[in-house]
């Protein structure tokens, strides 16, 4: 059975743009391949505490020498954890926030980028373990950046992903949604048809 895990990081929860969008693409997955299984997991509704200290404290340490208050910390990771190794198909839902990525999908990060889980250091630098799996990224902006400096998400998603072994990783882009209507109904326009595009390649791949 294959799995699609679908993580919304809005701020707004299911009415982000970028959560429509990705919500329209999983609709799609679900009516191609009811048998799949969906993970939804919304960082608005239900937030991944940013990192601290303690927590960080709690990840590294050796399984048998935690308290009991660092393996409930640690078990709040491995169930995220858990959700990446399962799925076959990750769909993001990213807006930009002041040129970044939302710091709820930050927080989301630093939870599952664990040594020797998701990652492992080996004479030749890291190797991600989270090999075999294909993302799609929604990606929203308010105004128009693909292709330019200030296009940071794009790379550190990237990034990311490939360091924890995903490599394949498709972006939809939908821009210019504050530059009045008329862009804004363009743009949506332009992603909707990338996801129809999208769609039937990676169903394909996955059934």
């Amino acid at each position: 059975m294959q799995t699609l895990l679908h993580i919304d990081t809005s701020i707004h929860s299911s009415q982000g743009e970028s959560s429509r969008l990705a919500a329209r693409f999983v609709e799609r997955f679900r009516h191609e391949h009811p048998e799949a299984a969906v993970i939804h997991r919304d960082l608005a509704r239900d937030p991944v505490p940013h990192l601290t200290a303690e927590r960080f404290a709690a990840f590294v340490a050796r399984p048998e020498a935690r308290t009991p208050a660092q393996a409930a910390i640690a078990g709040e990771s491995d169930a995220l954890i858990a959700e990446l190794e399962r799925a076959d198909l990750v769909v993001l839902a990213v807006p930009m926030y002041n040129f970044g990525i939302p710091s709820a999908l930050k927080a989301y990060f630093d939870h599952v980028a664990r040594s020797g889980r998701t990652f492992r250091y080996t004479a030749k630098g890291p190797e991600g373990l989270l090999t075999g799996k294909k993302a799609i990224v929604f990606a929203t902006r308010g105004g128009l950046y693909v292709g330019t400096a200030r296009d940071t998400q794009t790379p550190y998603l990237r990034d990311f992903l490939a360091f924890v072994g995903i490599t394949e990783v498709e972006f939809v882009y939908a821009e210019g949604l504050a530059m009045g209507e008329s862009a804004r109904d363009t743009a949506l326009a332009q992603a909707e048809r990338a996801i129809e595009r999208l769609a039937q390649p990676v169903l394909a791949v996955a059934a």
